[in-house]
């Protein structure tokens, strides 16, 4: 019997200090996967400027299935996400952290939670069963704040709008397109996926602190970018405007 395919996009930026630790997590959750599932992995370098790149050739290079894509100078999440998306093959497409902030062990329980009533699965850690370990509070208040904000506005229950790690049907990747190259772009993705009709679970989830490098967020870019998509949203709701 044909296994159906899933590909995992992973972008990377200068994360050299944390790949160790992804490998070490991430090896035993494709081997699980791979008992049901053919794992197409595409890691996509936002330009690093220390070994990334070089490291992603040593552990993941040497074998056809991976795929390693290069940025010559940073775009930022959003771009990386674009390009491995355009990269993917798989029935099914993940996006995953490569600072496993959320355990790439959830991969298995996500992509089961797919179905013909569900489109998109995505990591849940302001679910009421969900849990944020040692984040900075400042952090969690403005991603819980927005993601109350796009709840209201948004005909779905889901708890959380701002978390990159999800499991999508190829049919969404293919027909949502966003227009962010930053970190809004998983928001303003799931916020176009909804509109559109397509249907999300979310995973209660445990979201920890990283312990490799320094998150890439700049805070206040992020703040003016959800103003600026949520007035959309808004615009788009009251005056029929395109989103």
């Amino acid at each position: 019997m044909v296994r159906p395919k899933l590909s995992i996009i992973i972008p990377c930026y200068n994360e050299a200090a944390g790949l160790p630790n992804l490998v070490q997590q991430l090896t035993p959750a494709v081997h699980k996967l791979q008992r049901e599932y053919e794992i197409e992995l595409i890691f996509v370098d936002d330009g690093s400027t220390d070994k990334t790149y070089e490291l992603l050739q040593h552990y993941y290079g040497q074998q056809k299935s991976n795929i390693i894509l290069r940025h010559e100078r940073n775009k930022n999440l959003g771009a990386a996400l674009k390009t491995g998306f355009a990269a993917a093959s798989g029935d099914l497409i993940a996006a995953l952290d490569s600072d496993c902030t959320y355990s790439p062990e959830l991969l298995y329980t996500m992509v089961k939670m797919t179905n013909n009533n569900t489109d998109i699965v995505t990591v849940s850690p302001y679910h009421p069963q969900g849990k944020v370990n040692n984040v900075p509070a400042y952090r969690v208040f403005l991603s819980k704040s927005v993601s109350r904000i796009y709840k209201i506005l948004l005909p779905s229950p889901i708890y959380t709008y701002t978390a990159m790690v999800r499991v999508y049907k190829k049919g969404v990747i293919k027909k949502v397109q966003f227009n962010s190259d930053t970190f809004l772009s998983v928001t303003e993705l799931m916020v176009k996926s909804i509109l559109q009709g397509y249907r999300v679970k979310e995973l209660p989830t445990e979201l920890k602190v990283r312990q490799f490098g320094a998150s890439k967020m700049k805070t206040l870019s992020v703040i003016g970018n959800h103003i600026g998509l949520i007035g959309a949203i808004i615009s788009h709701k009251i005056l029929k405007t395109k989103l």
